[in-house]
């Protein structure tokens, strides 16, 4: 199935795309489908379950939050966070159901969290059921939230992405590797070509325009911001101090070779910690692992265009799109859900996305770019995904700096061969899945064993 470059890239709040975007879009949703019912005015009072992975760290991802937002009509790529929207309904005990009917409602009763159930077909589940003045259910559905803030309704198949046909479909990195061969095309192409048949050039470019002004906008707020972050860890901002000490180093002309390290740490920091304060972000894949991508972009252009045979603007662009189709790959064939297969699916997708379109910028081969996805995700392999007290910052924000390094590490290996590997990307992705099932569930987004068990008591 191929997964649309506007999809793979979307723009929301943090701190997780699947705990965070998803929810409020299936919020959104629920009462999108209540419009169209036309059953407003009869409603008095809603309630909201969260199931699993949701009601287990649903409360240090901003869950509830997310799904009250989702419920008064807001949008996760337009939401304007200054107007203190949960505060007032925490006053005042009212909620604009759609923006247009007022419903009593109590956050701490009305959403209910199930941490002992989880609903068979994803452990990010949550039902929705509408009330009227007897008492008596109206209407009720249940969502899942599958990752990369990407909801599935509750008897469909496939998550509502879009349907129309593209001239160059995949399936297979093998299917991938051929369109290219036999069209000689690179893969930044086939994804150029098939969004062509979806929106049109001026879109396209629009929206790239758009995603690389958040990520940068992260970086730059992030480096800059003082402060503690969200929640009982009680941590403290490290990217402003890592920024002052690397223009400490830079005044002072410190030759360290491995500064460049340094700043792709600095980098992927200030986008965690930003997207661990609930800022806006670009989900890449997810939120948790927004920080890589952002910071192998920046690397790219602060270090590495030099020697690109492209311009820093047309090899940003190659970047994203060629991580785009790798994205699409690992979501046809495996999942980007830490709830489902671990940490592994979000930050070990965003390490291989960034080697392969770091790849791309850098003037290297299909067969090369392919290569570097795979490195960076055989190293990947068996990621846990163990958020201590449920909060997207202990092991996460340090993750994404590591495994930006990661990243750029996998596509220097790359370009220095020819492009002949052992190990193929979609029999890595395989692998990846398998791991993934055979992880415990306390290893799966749950907080319930890890590092989330041993390192700190919440």
């Amino acid at each position: 199935m191929y997964y649309s470059y506007f999809d793979v890239f979307s723009i929301g709040i943090g701190p997780s795309s699947s705990h965070t975007v998803g929810p409020m879009r299936a919020a959104l949703a629920f009462i999108t489908s209540l419009k169209e019912k036309k059953c407003l005015q009869n409603i008095t009072r809603i309630q909201v379950t969260l199931y699993g992975s949701l009601a287990l760290t649903g409360i240090g991802h901003g869950t509830p939050n997310a799904v009250i937002y989702g419920l008064m009509g807001l949008k996760a790529d337009t939401i304007d966070l200054s107007q203190n929207y949960i505060a007032k309904i925490e006053e005042t005990h009212k909620l604009l159901l759609a923006g247009v009917k007022e419903i009593d409602f109590r956050k701490n009763t009305d959403i209910v969290l199930e941490k002992q159930t989880f609903l068979p077909r994803h452990s990010n589940g949550l039902k929705f059921q509408v009330f009227n003045s007897d008492g008596e259910i109206l209407y009720e559905d249940v969502y899942y939230s599958i990752g990369g803030g990407t909801i599935i309704r509750d008897g469909e198949e496939q998550p509502k992405i879009v349907q129309k046909n593209v001239p160059y479909p995949f399936n297979t990195g093998a299917e991938l590797l051929k369109i290219c061969r036999e069209n000689r095309m690179s893969i930044a192409d086939v994804v150029f070509r098939n969004e062509e048949a979806l929106h049109s050039f001026k879109a396209v470019k629009s929206y790239t325009e758009r995603l690389l002004h958040v990520m940068n906008n992260c970086i730059e707020k992030g480096i800059v911001t003082e402060g503690k972050l969200p929640g009982e860890l009680n941590l403290s901002r490290r990217a402003p101090t890592i920024y002052r000490r690397l223009e400490e180093k830079f005044h002072q002309n410190d030759e360290d070779p491995l500064m460049i390290v340094d700043w792709i740490n600095l980098w992927a920091f200030a986008v965690a910690e930003e997207n661990a304060c609930g800022g806006q972000i670009v989900t890449a894949p997810t939120m948790g692992s927004a920080g890589v991508i952002p910071a192998v972009l920046r690397y790219f252009s602060r270090f590495a265009s030099k020697k690109s045979p492209f311009d820093i603007a047309i090899g940003q662009g190659l970047f994203l799109l060629t991580a785009s189709a790798v994205c699409s790959l690992y979501r046809t064939n495996a999942s980007i859900s830490g709830a489902e297969v671990g940490c592994q699916g979000e930050i070990g997708v965003a390490a291989s996305m960034a080697a392969a379109g770091l790849t791309a910028a850098m003037g290297g081969s299909t067969a090369q770019i392919e290569n570097a996805a795979e490195i960076a995700m055989e190293h990947h392999l068996g990621l846990t995904c163990d958020p201590v007290c449920g909060l997207v910052q202990v092991p996460c924000i340090e993750r994404n700096a590591i495994s930006a390094v990661k990243a750029v590490n996998a596509a220097r290996l790359a370009i220095r061969g020819n492009g002949n590997h052992l190990v193929t990307l979609d029999s890595v992705i395989k692998t990846m899945l398998e791991t993934g099932q055979n992880l415990s569930s306390g290893y799966k987004e749950t907080s319930l064993a890890g590092l989330a068990k041993n390192a700190f008591t919440c």
